[in-house]
């Protein structure tokens, strides 16, 4: 049997509408890992927001991984070891403080356990530390409160002033960043060339699985380019239409345990 690499979205994909993941889901996740097979976890959430998660498919039981913040950090749930991690230029962290302030949105970043914002939280802001479980602590002044080494900042604005943002930054930050969407609303910012689909290669590459045993799942304009890499690269019927036209396949949503026809087709078949 050759072993399979199945990499998961978390929102959206490996959760429901209520952010759980379904008993139907679960059943099949344990079945294929106790049959040899590696799933990992991959989203712009931080560590912190993954691990339950992690620990309710028994990842560390099984040798599974996590790819936090876009996969600027990647984690082993055996050992709890990053096993690799980018961070931000610290030069950057002014300018996104000074873009934000001038185009009225919000900006954020995370400690291990906190979500840091530059302004009075926004509605998307206090969602990214409703899901996460996380508290949010206002900065009095960012770019100087934020000190340490970050592997992902993000701003929000409602879809459609996001999306002219996104193509603003993208260009300012060219050389220091990488810049694209995770939700209509939310604009991640990690380290240059960070994506699921590179850290994603660096991972399986390490592990011996080579690209073609390799099946993702995934929603969200972030999850494009991990779909891509993949030897499947499978869009869930609730994703966005340009990760349905990057996929290879689109299966059930989120709510109908897409992730179920996407093991039996492509792993248990």
């Amino acid at each position: 049997m050759r072993k399979k690499a199945l990499v998961l979205d978390i929102d959206g994909t490996l959760t429901n509408s209520r952010k759980e993941i379904s008993p139907v889901t679960k059943s099949a996740l344990l079945r294929i890992m106790e049959r040899g097979h590696m799933v990992a976890l991959a989203s712009g959430r931080p560590a912190f927001g993954m691990r339950r998660y992690g620990e309710e498919l028994n990842l560390h039981r099984y040798g599974g991984y996590l790819l936090a913040y876009n996969g600027a950090r990647v984690i082993s749930c055996s050992t709890g070891e990053t096993v690799f991690q980018r961070t931000l230029p610290e030069e950057l962290l002014p300018e996104l403080f000074a873009f934000a302030r001038k185009e009225g949105c919000g900006l954020a970043t995370h400690t291990e356990d906190t979500v840091i914002s530059a302004f009075l939280p926004d509605e998307y802001i206090e969602l990214e530390a409703r899901i996460n479980g996380m508290p949010v602590r206002q900065a009095e002044c960012f770019s100087e409160y934020v000190n340490f080494a970050v592997c992902k900042c993000f701003m929000t604005a409602p879809a459609e002033r996001a999306a002219e943002l996104e193509k603003i930054l993208r260009e300012q930050a060219a050389g220091l960043a990488s810049v694209y969407r995770s939700e209509p609303f939310f604009i991640e910012i990690v380290p240059e060339k960070v994506d699921k689909g590179d850290s994603l290669r660096r991972l399986t590459e390490s592990l011996g699985i080579d690209r073609e045993d390799v099946v993702c799942c995934g929603d969200g304009y972030n999850d494009i380019p991990m779909l891509v890499y993949a030897g499947v690269g499978a869009a869930m019927g609730n994703a966005q239409p340009e990760v349905k036209a990057a996929a290879d396949y689109v299966t059930e949503s989120n709510d109908e345990d897409g992730i179920v026809s996407v093991i039996e087709r492509f792993i248990e078949k």
